[in-house]
């Protein structure tokens, strides 16, 4: 489980601490270099890999904490 300041899963109804960053976009609505994110915790990190990845969506999967240190401040 996760507290307040902790990022959480974007699966639906799933409160568990992100682990992951997927990285994706849609070209129909983002330019090429614009990147959306969704947070995935171990459980869910394949389900909605896949869920992006059929419609192509997908562009990057990162380890959460590896995620942020490549952040700009």
């Amino acid at each position: 489980m996760s507290d307040e300041s902790t990022p959480i899963c974007s699966a639906k109804g799933c409160r568990d601490a992100a682990v992951w960053v997927l990285a994706w976009n849609n070209p129909k609505v983002h330019t090429p270099e614009r990147r959306k994110t969704w947070l995935a915790c171990e459980e869910h990190r394949e389900h909605l890999s896949q869920f992006l990845g059929v419609r192509g969506f997908l562009k990057d999967v990162a380890r959460f904490e590896d995620w942020q240190a490549a952040e700009p401040s």
